[in-house]
């Protein structure tokens, strides 16, 4: 099985080089960040609008095969005080249904606020509310990824 529970564990798997896909997995979307191949930089990809598990998993993964990802990070929605609720429930429900789908490594980081810490950096770069909504998920994807992807240097 590819689904690791820690960091670590989800960072031995990995082949030294390769780029990694970053999710904010919600229940209306799926916000899509990617790393570069040296795993440095996670930028913004795309939104994928959320419909059935089989149609979200296959755009998922032709993104992967797209971009030649490594690995896959989900964001996991952790309560402030560390615990799990419903939402992280639902995330590593869709990781493990995916799991029979890809032989890629299927990792979790602990997302809390990021969504709150994006949308505060584009009210500051007054972005409006549509435009907010329009960038939010992908950006969310994008801060998940790049907090792993510092703790994964860090590792090494």
């Amino acid at each position: 099985m590819s689904l690791f529970e820690t960091l670590e564990d989800f960072g031995a798997a990995l082949p030294p080089k390769g780029r990694l896909l970053g999710l904010d997995h919600g229940s209306k979307t799926i916000g899509v960040a990617l790393s570069d191949a040296g795993r440095l930089i996670a930028s913004p990809h795309s939104v994928i609008k959320r419909t059935k598990f089989k149609a979200d998993a296959a755009a998922l993964l032709k993104i992967c095969i797209d971009e030649d990802i490594c690995g896959l990070l989900l964001g996991l929605p952790m309560n402030m005080d560390g615990s799990a609720g419903p939402r992280v429930q639902s995330t590593k429900a869709f990781a493990r249904n995916l799991t029979p789908y890809t032989d890629i490594p299927i990792g979790f980081w602990d997302e809390r606020l990021s969504t709150a810490a994006v949308t505060r950096t584009l009210i500051e770069a007054d972005r409006s509310r549509a435009r907010r909504a329009d960038l939010v998920d992908k950006m969310a994807a994008s801060y998940i990824l790049q907090g792993a992807l510092d703790r994964l240097a860090r590792e090494l």
